[in-house]
Order: structure tokens, then sequence, then C-alpha cells
């Protein structure tokens, strides 16, 4: 068995992850591609984890990828979570890892309609949700695209309560409005279009998946092939890694990420005593790159890739990420982690290093420092999901 250790694991990430000099990407679909996808929970991620790998790259390009020549897309996907995807690869997402999830969700989104006593059962409620599903659908397509404000006002039955956590002191009563729609986008049938606000916004319009691509997300291959695509492409940007750590990326069972890793023909390696994987032929070393810093955004894919992170983490889980995994903003030398960043309400960007490296690289750290100050031009980015360093960082 090939042995691959933690040096070889960093070497891989400039070239792959488009981080090293002379290795970036020439646009938004090609820096996405070869992350697989982009989180998008925080607006702000997609964006910033463009332009560290696009030089050149602003917001007006990447929201003309998005939502002009929409040769990217906002869906969700792996672990119920909102990404960024190229287009055509949209449909390998759905059928892997989306479809699984929007079973699950109208589940519980039928028990949840019971239990506020919207139907009498659960059939009931089932037959309830599907109405106002078919409803709100027409309305959209009716209005070409739509807040979830607008399409609550054609269809009054989105403004119905549920009843969550009662007794408790965090019980609430949501509306249905975003549930729904939540439903019908993990169903494909519509997707989020361009945000209400800044590039900055988390609020978006929505539209008919048919109306925004050319037949909707196209056609899907089956659940089990979309996986072993979905496998194979992770292994590509992201391997070696585990079992464990394909799994907690998708969102798989283990049965499922075990029959992937087998269908892709994946080749076994040491990763310093555990059993890790990589795609055929990928074993050798990579070819070395020029020595780089890259300053990531909060939940940027490259941190967020694995779920052993020790390889490129070190001892800062705790300064970098939040109490529920996610991650702050980060910055990166030769595949790990050295510092973190943030930014004041005066909009520079601050940093603070936590690893001793020597003068040269303070000075890379400190020229892009200084990039991201010009490139984000007083906009000050506070990222959904905050770390304890990033919180620091950005106090006046």
């Amino acid at each position: 068995m090939v042995r691959i250790g933690v040096g070889e694991r960093r070497a891989r990430l400039g070239r792959r992850h488009l981080l090293g000099a002379g290795c970036q990407a020439a646009d938004p679909v090609q820096a996405t591609t070869a992350m697989v996808a982009l989180h998008a929970t925080d607006p702000a991620t997609v964006h910033l984890s463009i332009a560290a790998r696009v030089p050149g790259s602003d917001v007006a390009g990447t929201e003309r990828a998005l939502y002009d020549d929409r040769t990217l897309i906002r869906m969700l996907g792996m672990r119920r979570t909102v990404f960024v995807v190229p287009t055509p690869f949209a449909p390998v997402v759905q059928a892997a890892c989306t479809d699984d999830i929007a079973v699950k969700q109208r589940k519980l989104l039928v028990k949840h309609l019971t239990e506020a006593g919207v139907a009498d059962d659960v059939e009931s409620s089932g037959r309830w949700l599907a109405t106002v599903e078919e409803s709100t659908a027409t309305a959209l397509a009716l209005r070409g695209s739509a807040t979830a404000q607008e399409l609550s006002a054609d269809e009054p039955r989105l403004r119905t309560r549920l009843s969550m956590a009662t007794g408790k002191t965090y019980a609430a009563q949501p509306y249905v409005t975003s549930r729904v729609l939540f439903q019908l986008a993990a169903d494909g049938r519509i997707v989020r279009g361009r945000p209400m606000g800044t590039w900055l916004s988390g609020q978006h319009q929505w539209s008919p998946a048919a109306d925004w691509l050319s037949g909707g997300l196209g056609d899907k291959p089956v659940a089990e092939e979309a996986r072993v695509l979905l496998a194979r492409a992770w292994l590509a940007s992201f391997g070696p890694g585990t079992a464990a750590d394909l799994q907690w990326w998708s969102g798989w069972t283990g049965g499922q990420t075990k029959k992937a890793l087998v269908a892709v023909e994946a080749v076994a390696v040491d990763l310093d005593g555990q059993v890790g994987y990589v795609l055929p032929g990928d074993e050798a070393p990579e070819v070395p790159v020029e020595p780089w810093v890259a300053f990531l955004p909060a939940l940027d894919p490259t941190p967020m890739g694995w779920k052993d992170r020790d390889w490129y983490l070190g001892t800062h889980k705790s300064k970098l990420f939040d109490t529920t995994g996610n991650i702050g903003p980060s910055i990166w030398h030769n595949g790990q982690i050295i510092g973190g960043w943030g930014q004041p309400e005066s909009g520079e960007v601050r940093y603070q290093l936590l690893e001793d490296v020597g003068a040269d690289t303070k000075s890379m750290v400190e020229a892009e420092a200084a990039r991201w100050t010009t490139w984000l031009a007083g906009v000050r980015v506070t990222p959904r999901f905050r770390s304890p360093l990033e919180k620091q960082l950005s106090q006046s």
C-alpha cells in the first residue's frame, strides 16, 4: 500500500484547489468545478472563494455566471446544505444527494403539519401539502419570479403556522412558507435566483426551474450512478481522503459510501496509519508548486472538504471553528492553516498568525491582506457562522 504523508497531502492543495501561484482558475466556473461545489449557506462565501482562485475576478463576474449566463446554479446538496455548483453537474448532485433529502424532509414536514393541527392525520396533511405546493408552483409560474412574501400573498395557506418545540423555552410558530419553498427546491422544481439586496444578501427571488434553465435541471442519472460520479469528483479534488471523510462530506450512509468507492475503483493508500483512497493512477506525488499564501473565507470548500482536519489544521480548531463545526476566515501557507483574518467596521483586513513563519512568508501574508482590503473596497463581510478569532479581529 502506497503511503501518502501529511506533506504530500498539503502539496496537492496548491494545484488542485487552485491556490498556488500559476495554478489559478480562468473564471468562476473553472474555480467551482475544481472544488466540486462552493458552500453557499453564507452568500459571501461564493464570491470570496472564487476571488481567492480567479485572479482579477470581481463580484460582477460571479453574478454574471450565476444569474445571466447561468453556468453556475445555487441548489440544495450534500448534508442538506446550499451549494453553488456548475450547472451541468446539478443533475448529479440532485440524484446523488438531494432526492434523498427531499424524501426525508417531506416526511418531517408532514409530521409537523399534523402536529400543528393543519389536518387530522398524516395522510390528510400530505394531501394538504401537495395541494399548497401545486398552488405555489402555479403562482410562481404566473409571476415568472417572486419572493416568498409575494408568493404567500398569492397563496394565503403559506401563512399557516407550525408549532415547533411546544412547551420548550425555544418554542416557535414559524410560517410554513419557507418549508414549502424548501421542499419545492429540494424536489428540483424551483431554484434560487438573484438576491434581493447586495451580494451579501441571503434573501433570493425564486423561479421555476424550467424557466431558469431550458429543460430544468436536465436528465438525472440514477442515484447509484450519480453517487459514483460525485465520489469520483470528490476524490479528484480532495483525495486522498478516508471513507469517513467522503461519508461526512456527502451526507451519505456508510453503505452508500462504500459502494461508491468500490464502483469508482478507488485505490487504498496509507495515510499515516489510516486507510485513505485516491483515484486509480493518482498515487504518485504531486508536482511541486511555488510557495503560496491564501486568505480563504468562512466555509470555504478547502477546509470543509474532510471530516478529519488535523493534517492541515494542527491545534487551531478552537480559534478557527465555531461550536458546530463551521470554519471562519483562515490563512493558508503551502497547504496548512497558519492564521485567521477578519474585518473591523472600518473595513480593512486584519489578521493574526498562529504559526511561527519566516520573514518571507510574513511578507506574502501582508501583501495578501492588502490585496483583500483593496478587493473588498470597504465592504465589511461578517460571516454567518463566526469563529472566535474572527470575532476578535473584527472588534474596532
